[in-house]
């Protein structure tokens, strides 16, 4: 069946990686027989909202709802105020379909440079799960308005004395707060996804993240929604770590790690270390996944505004997340071959951009993994 995909190619360097993502696939489109995929650009980023004044309109949700997923460059533009196109572009459509699973695939490949002495690629290659629409990005909070300020004040102060038995004074002429929001059904359905990533990967362990011992209510919801939905799977090995202690075991034992499942908040910390120990922004792909919708796919660097138009930005993370999105479309064997495609270029070490210490152009390094994937 011809798999539809949705193209956003965003901003920056956007669309120069994802022109080499799709040059890809279609290599592989054309060397694996009964794999077939039809492509639709959408205009949605920076541009089209200076253009326009629209974000995602009602009429492109629709058209996008009819794909089997999306492919997605990058978001940002220094010309747009922080936080208007990420939300009301890629946290929305996020929220829209659903997508309750960020999934990160932490790997060192070879011929990488870790930053990390002595470690390789056989210590590095593990998953983060990341609960992807609730904790402190469901958007509740706000400022203290004119004229509430006292009123809010005086809520805090109330919060204090009850909760710590301390008669203390708050005062300042504003306030900020943000609801961090942990509902069951939100954990289960992204702790579930982790355990059962755990076994269709064949791996053993599986660790939970948390910070149960100062945020108890909120965190000690998702310890115990871990604890009854790891009783479904005793064959797999649990574990429970801090949100602090594993970004120092995360640098000093990466090798311990198969797969890890944390709330929003710490996973979108925490992936970001672990971009660094695979060897960059450059290398690290990702996928907001919905398993019974409509999921996206993406590199998680940004639009870098300053190397666009220059053919020298990395795309083997868009590349790698068109391999993930053939994954997760059941086209396993695209994906493998993407993978194995981009294993054996960085193995032999001829063709690399300038993150990685070489002086490959992006449309050089899409030519050298489309003929690899030709070739395998």
């Amino acid at each position: 069946m011809t798999k539809e995909i949705a193209v956003i190619p965003g901003d920056g360097i956007g669309p120069e990686v994802i022109r080499e993502g799709l040059k890809v696939l279609r290599a592989a489109e054309d060397s694996v027989s009964g794999f077939s995929m039809e492509t639709e650009e959408f205009p949605f980023g920076s541009d089209h909202y200076l253009e326009t004044d629209e974000l995602v309109p009602e009429e492109g949700l629709d058209r996008l709802s009819e794909k089997d997923a999306i492919y997605l460059g990058a978001l940002g533009d220094p010309r747009v105020e922080t936080g208007i196109l990420e939300q009301g572009i890629l946290l929305k459509l996020r929220f829209y379909f659903d997508q309750y699973v960020n999934l990160r695939p932490i790997k060192l490949y070879p011929n990488v440079s870790c930053p990390l002495a002595d470690k390789g690629p056989e210590d590095i290659d593990f998953y983060v799960v990341r609960e992807n629409t609730e904790d402190f990005y469901a958007a509740l909070g706000g400022r203290a308005q004119e004229g509430r300020t006292e009123e809010i004040l005086e809520i805090t102060r109330s919060i204090y004395e009850a909760k710590f038995d301390l008669d203390i004074e708050v005062d300042g002429d504003e306030l900020a707060y943000q609801i961090g929001l942990i509902s069951r059904k939100g954990a289960e359905r992204a702790i579930e996804f982790a355990f059962d990533l755990v076994e269709r990967e064949n791996r053993e362990r599986l660790t939970s993240v948390d910070k149960a011992n100062v945020l108890s209510d909120a965190y000690g919801l998702w310890r115990e929604v871990f604890e009854n939905v790891s009783e479904k799977y005793p064959d797999i090995e649990t574990e429970f770590s801090f949100v602090d202690a594993i970004t120092m075991w995360f640098v000093k034992n990466p090798e311990w790690y198969e797969v890890v499942v944390t709330p929003n908040m710490f996973g979108d910390i925490i992936t970001d270390l672990g971009a660094m120990i695979q060897g960059g922004l450059g290398i690290a792909p990702g996928g907001n996944i919905n398993p019974e919708g409509v999921s996206m796919f993406e590199p998680i660097h940004g639009s870098a505004p300053k190397h666009a138009g220059k053919n020298e930005a990395d795309p083997l993370a868009t590349i790698l997340a068109g391999g993930m999105m053939l994954r997760e479309l059941d086209e396993e064997e695209v994906a493998d071959r993407i993978e194995q495609a981009v294993y054996e270029v960085l193995e032999e070490g001829n063709v690399r951009t300038y993150d990685l210490g070489g002086d490959s152009s992006t449309s050089e390094v899409g030519d050298a993994i489309a003929e690899k994937v030709r070739e395998i």
